[in-house]
Formats: C-alpha cells, structure tokens, sequence
C-alpha cells in the first residue's frame, strides 16, 4: 500500500488515492495519514458482510474512486462489492497464481519445494486468488531460503509490479479475454470511466 501511495505522490501513478481499513488498529492507516492520505475505518464487526460492503461502497462512489487496490485486506471480498467494481478490483498475491493461493504463500512454496516463486497482480473475482491474471514477477527460491527471505525477495518485486499493474488497468490499454488480459497498445479505450 506504502508503495502505491508513494508512487501516486511522487507521479509514477495518476491518481489520488485514499485507504480504508476494516480495523481501527491496522497499521496502514497510519502510514497513509503520515504521507497525508485520507484513512477511513469502516468497521466490520458486528454486522453482515453485505451490510459492511453496501458501506465501503458508498465510500468509493462518494471519492469517485475508478480502482480498488487491495493490500492487505485479509477478508475474501463478497459479491456485491466484487460485482459493482468488477473489472476494477486487483490484489497482489506472493505466489506465482494459481499456485499457493490464500494464507502462507511461501511456506506453502518451500514445503512444496518449488525451484521458483514470485508474485501476482490480478482482478478480483469470486474466488479466492483466482481473478485473471495482469502481471507476474518470478524470484528465485535458494536451497537455504526459508519464509522470511523468500517474502522479502517477494516483496521488492510486489512494490514494483503493482504499480505497473495499476498504470495498465488506468491506462485502459487491455482487453481481457477468458482468463488471460491482454495488453492492447492499438488505442482502444478499455479503462475504468475516467474522473
């Protein structure tokens, strides 16, 4: 989330983003309020999911938000927010998808013994990590590596190619066809309406 913040301040993402948390205590509230981004709480506890989605929905209607970057968001989305941004929902995932979705990506890639790993930018649909695909980042896994070196080669890729997810979804430059998106460098318009 820092990274994309960063990049929209500094110019390398058009756009002006702001952050909603379902936890109070979630520590990129934080770090988005120190960068000056508007952070939001829309709590979770004690009513329905739909109820909890109808909420951030009207949140992003009111900001005109056009792209729902998930960071750490750890609840799986439900239907009515998934269908009122369809298209418009990424989240990165520390796995090269659709291997090892959910939980413990890299301890999930180690016990497996993968030669390689990596991460994943993709839409979010109704399932869990498993939204086609806009771009993926490959990191080596070393015979001595064990979780926390493994996310952290992850994680430097992550910074990266979320931006670039981010641009091309922005720029509109993409079709998607099946499960596979496709750049389109042929000037056809196929972004999120434009603010």
């Amino acid at each position: 989330m820092v990274a994309l913040i960063d990049a929209c301040r500094c110019g390398e993402i058009d756009a002006t983003p702001f952050v909603i948390s379902n936890r109070a205590d979630a520590a990129g509230l934080d770090r988005a309020r120190e960068r000056g981004v508007e952070a939001i709480v829309i709590p979770s506890r004690g009513i329905s999911r739909d109820e909890h989605e109808k909420q951030i929905i009207s949140k992003l209607h009111s900001r005109q938000a056009d792209v729902v970057c998930l960071a750490g968001y750890m609840r799986l989305l439900g239907p009515s927010l998934v269908n009122e941004f369809r298209g418009r929902i990424l989240n990165i995932h520390p796995s090269l998808l659709p291997a090892f979705p959910g939980l413990d990506a890299q301890r999930q890639a180690l016990e497996y013994g993968v030669k390689f790993s990596g991460c994943t930018v993709h839409f979010v649909d109704d399932g869990l990590d498993s939204g086609p695909i806009i771009l993926q980042a490959v990191v080596p896994v070393y015979d001595d590596d064990f979780e926390e070196t493994l996310a952290s080669r992850i994680l430097s890729q992550e910074h990266k190619l979320y931006k670039e997810a981010v641009n091309i979804v922005l720029s509109g430059k993409y079709r998607i066809e099946g499960r596979r998106v496709i750049r389109d460098n042929r000037g056809v318009d196929f972004s999120p309406r434009k603010t």
